[in-house]
């Protein structure tokens, strides 16, 4: 079968265009989808209710998949790494899982989520699902910690009650994660992992918010409330010591480092039982290498793992459209120019979408390296090797859940709120076309 050639063979590397990507993956889906018809209605008369693993392993397995055979660390070495960022705040877990089979089987390299339990359960869990349907190796997962507040973290807040009777309410069309309800009336579903019946009432669904912050300045009333947390440094080192967490990132304003090193002091060993170690910071002008080299010089002591900067250009407006990826496009143009920076992989965030790779050719920054892109050794930083690519690769957030969240919300408004995508195969090859789209273009080169 395709996938499982694929497992076992390296896939030569040839630069495509990114429409050839999705034309190639629906034309796999267009002769997946005849083969569904003659499959399907059997199934559906048969006494179980779903399709069985079989027949969804059999359907998955005609769509060519992007070469992953690599591992997290060597794509970040060739520029091609991918990350999935489930949102930090982000905490419904059935979607949660759904997305992380989906993206697994779509090559990412990297799945960041909110550092919680059962999020952190639900992102193992879809992972494992995907390579039971194929042989895939495993991609990092990553846990999201700030040192103050953050945008990532906080979420909206208000009471229905409160609202006016003939409000439009504007603040549910905007909400990009569906989090904001008015039913009328409370709503039963079914919650991760158990057949407890979770009550959603009228407003914020709580889970669901990942702190965008679309929502407050369109109240017509001004009922909209934000609410911030810092993630508790005790809680994220028992998790790290988990074996199921790869990496963490830490979100910081890099303004100041007081309390960034007061959450690595309190990280304590922990950090020891890592693979990356990732730093979330926004652009912050001239004053961004200096605070990267302050940061760094704290985790120096004790960092016995890669690390990473994550360069978060316009945070959480990837779904926006095309505009959005400017921002992330020019803090990797002003971070690759830069002198003196710190050691450590640069990855771009906040604002990326599906014109971000286009951005990176145009400023010549698209899996180049250093001596490449200034053709000028004595201008090259002090800190990075040249062998390697300048941008290691690209975190997909809102835009990565908003193009397969589309078809989860088809699925769960058929199916129910706590269907698992696998026992769907329709919805997970629609699901899966939307994902190799996303991430293909970075992989297939």
């Amino acid at each position: 079968m395709a996938l499982r050639y694929f497992c076992t063979t390296n896939i030569s590397t040839q630069h495509h265009h990114h429409a050839s990507v999705i034309t190639l993956v629906s034309s796999s889906l267009s002769l997946t989808s005849t083969r569904m018809q003659n499959s399907i209605p059997a199934a559906r008369n048969s006494k179980n209710k779903f399709i069985t693993a079989e027949n969804v392993k059999s359907l998955v397995s005609t769509v060519v998949l992007p070469s992953i055979s690599s591992t997290p660390l060597e794509s970040l070495h060739r520029g091609n790494w991918v990350k999935l960022i489930c949102g930090a705040s982000f905490e419904d877990v059935v979607d949660i899982r759904n997305l992380s089979l989906v993206y697994t089987l779509a090559g990412v390299d990297c799945i960041d989520c909110a550092a919680d339990a059962s999020v952190l359960s639900a992102v193992n869990e879809g992972i494992e699902a995907a390579r039971d349907i194929v042989c895939l190796r495993r991609p990092w997962v990553m846990i999201s910690v700030n040192d103050d507040k953050d945008l990532h973290f906080r979420k909206a807040e208000f009471d229905p009650e409160d609202c006016p009777a003939d409000c439009s309410r504007p603040c549910e069309n905007v909400c990009p994660a569906n989090a904001i309800t008015f039913q009328g009336k409370s709503t039963s579903v079914i919650s991760h992992n158990t057949e407890a019946p979770r009550v959603l009432k009228d407003g914020v669904i709580t889970e669901r918010c990942y702190g965008c912050g679309r929502c407050l300045p369109v109240c017509p009333y001004d009922k909209i409330r934000e609410v911030t947390y810092v993630r508790d440094a005790i809680t994220t080192a028992d998790l790290i010591k988990r074996n199921d967490v790869d990496a963490m990132e830490i979100h910081t304003s890099g303004r100041q480092s007081t309390l960034f090193k007061e959450l690595w002091s309190a990280l304590g060993e922990s950090v020891g039982y890592l693979k990356l170690i990732a730093v979330s910071l926004p652009n912050g002008g001239d004053s961004t290498i200096s605070s990267m080299n302050k940061m760094f010089s704290i985790m120096k002591p004790n960092l016995q793992s890669f690390n990473l900067w994550q360069l978060d250009g316009r945070p959480m407006s990837g779904d926006i459209g095309r505009g959005a990826t400017k921002e992330s496009i020019a803090f990797a143009v002003q971070l690759a120019k830069a002198k003196e920076r710190p050691p450590g992989f640069l990855q771009l965030a906040g604002g990326t979408n599906a014109h971000t790779i286009d951005g990176l050719k145009k400023e010549g920054l698209f899996q180049t390296t250093i001596s490449e892109y200034l053709h000028d050794d004595t201008s090259t930083t002090s800190s990075s090797d040249s062998s390697h690519a300048l941008i290691s690769g690209i975190a997909y957030g809102g835009y990565a859940r908003k193009i397969v969240g589309r078809i989860l919300r088809s699925m769960q408004s058929q199916h129910g709120a706590a269907a698992s995508i696998e026992e769907h195969p329709q919805h997970l090859l629609m699901a899966l076309k939307e994902a190799l789209a996303l991430v293909g273009p970075i992989k297939c080169l």
